[in-house]
């Protein structure tokens, strides 16, 4: 009988191709697994709460694995695994769970922040995108709230992806500046490869007065990733909540 547990971990994505394990790269999901395999001296699997892409962080992210073993010392474990993993990945907490829940699928909301350097900065540039151009904040939280008013967010994916639906439903979409930093919040009950980041980009074009907040809705209802504004980089991009249900 196998017995399922949630981790909580956070990681730095600047050194690495994303969370999931591809070939002849260097993903976070394949550090999980090594870590857990020689600690626990069985072969482990970890299955994420989602894919973040390159260079993107994750201040808070969840994975789950399942082990025989019904009475791992959770707060040894991760003890050795901080002592074991690399300095840009961090393990918080580990807990039994039902074996029905899952890190992706049980998932009820994600929220992300996408962070904006105004000046420049020397300790933000592998966290946040230097954008030294003004911008309009206001009328680029006047499109954000379009997001509401939409389901279908093909224009914000990446194509050629194997999900069957390109529908979400978001939640919290705004704008604020802290001093010389500009965050962006969203929040969804899921979201599309690319999503964030082909919002943000585009956004950021509204910002800039090059495209209209009537534009904006065009734009999303086009369904055509073509017409919207280029992915703002990685490394503003963070992971930073996943809810589950009680």
């Amino acid at each position: 009988m196998q017995q399922r547990y949630f981790l909580q971990l956070s990681y730095k994505g600047t050194n690495y191709h994303g969370w999931q394990i591809q070939p002849n790269a260097i993903s976070v999901q394949e550090v999980m697994e090594n870590a857990l395999t020689i600690i626990l001296r069985q072969k482990i699997v970890v299955v994420g709460a989602g894919r973040t892409d390159t260079g993107v962080h994750a201040s808070f992210f969840v994975l789950h694995f399942d082990s025989p073993d019904s009475e791992i010392e959770t707060q040894k474990l991760v003890h050795k695994l901080n002592s074991f993993l690399p300095s840009d990945i961090a393990v918080q907490k580990i807990w039994k769970v039902d074996n029905e829940l899952h890190a992706r699928f049980s998932a009820l909301y994600r929220t992300y922040k996408y962070f904006i350097s105004t000046k420049k900065n020397p300790f933000k540039t592998e966290f946040a995108y230097k954008y030294l151009l003004p911008l309009d904040i206001s009328k680029m939280n006047k499109a954000a709230k379009i997001l509401f008013d939409n389901k279908n967010f093909t224009s914000f994916s990446r194509l050629h992806t194997d999900v069957k639906t390109n529908n979400c439903k978001i939640f919290i979409a705004e704008w604020e500046q802290e001093n010389s930093q500009l965050i962006f919040t969203i929040k969804a009950d899921r979201f599309l490869r690319n999503m964030v980041r082909a919002i943000v980009g585009t956004l950021l074009e509204v910002g800039q007065g090059k495209l209209s907040v009537d534009n904006f809705k065009k734009i999303i209802e086009s369904k055509d990733r073509g017409a919207a504004g280029a992915s703002a980089p990685a490394q503003g991009l963070f992971l930073v909540d996943i809810e589950y249900p009680e």
